[in-house]
């Protein structure tokens, strides 16, 4: 008798198991996952799930998008967690991964548009009286380049003649002291740059001495898309920081004038006239 009562127990307990397994069964979360690309601070999103019949995707940034393969880019440098929200196969599901983000730039010089300019809301100089046809600049940058956007009244028929100041070091203890105020300008680029080449040069001698030497230095810069719309020329640019000496480092301070094609006179400042160069930091 005491077999019996001790194999009964054995067999309920078999039972309770079994029960138990037939409800986890029951209960099998849905599976989703997604690959990701990620480009500078560009992202791709890409599902590889199977059944997927509605998307939502919370970037990790505040932004949100219910594509089923969408591009995101991201504000800036920083870890990032985005998650996408799905119905799979009538149920609900959710998935999550970590992105750390370096320090890269929305903008891309040829892609035939300048609407990419549009993320980048940091590092802008709007100008005032004193800034002549310059309406805005922009600079964005990345481990490669700087990144310059800039919207003036002109004409890329006029022909201006630009003169970029650079502080590549951001410190008052080299290069030129005059341009502009705020740093000691070591680079001069200057020349039409919408029509003909702009020339690169070092200053040198006395700080207070207009003195610069010119440099033979082969893809410093580079023109991007060039827009002309409702009286205003926009365009693009990029400096190679390895190409431009001291530019490496964690700031540099810039500043730019226009001139006449005919050098009878200055047309504008960014920023404007008096003001110091603009500080780019770069120390992400």
């Amino acid at each position: 008798m005491k077999n019996i009562k001790t194999l009964s127990f054995i067999l309920f307990l078999i039972g309770a198991v079994c029960s138990a397994c037939k409800k986890d069964k029951s209960e099998k979360l849905t599976d989703l996952s997604y690959t990701i690309d990620v480009n500078g601070n560009q992202v791709k999103f890409t599902p590889v799930t199977a059944g997927i019949s509605s998307y939502r995707w919370d970037f990790g940034d505040g932004q949100t998008s219910t594509d089923a393969n969408p591009v995101h880019i991201y504000p800036g440098k920083g870890k990032y967690v985005p998650t996408l929200y799905a119905t799979v196969n009538g149920q609900s599901a959710e998935a999550s991964t970590v992105i750390r983000i370096a320090k890269g730039s929305p903008v891309k010089l040829n892609d035939n548009t300048l609407d990419d300019w549009n993320t980048v809301t940091t590092n802008v100089i709007t100008s005032g009286i004193k800034g002549g046809i310059f309406r805005k600049v922009k600079y964005d940058y990345d481990g490669n380049y700087i990144y310059i956007y800039v919207e003036m009244a002109s004409k890329k028929t006029n022909g201006d003649i630009f003169d970029f100041y650079i502080d590549a070091d951001n410190s008052s203890a080299t290069g030129f002291l005059g341009g502009f105020s705020g740093g000691g300008y070591d680079i001069l680029m200057e020349g039409p740059m919408l029509t003909a080449n702009m020339d690169v040069f070092y200053h040198n001698g006395s700080q207070t001495s207009f003195s610069f030497q010119q440099q033979s230095i082969t893809e410093a810069y580079q023109i991007g898309t060039v827009v002309e719309e409702a009286g205003l020329l926009k365009f693009e640019m990029q400096l190679a920081r390895g190409k431009l000496k001291g530019l490496t480092g964690t700031g540099a301070r810039l500043g730019i004038i226009a001139t006449k094609s005919d050098w009878s006179a200055s047309l504008g400042y960014a920023p404007d006239e008096g003001q110091p160069g603009f500080l780019l930091d770069m120390s992400e």
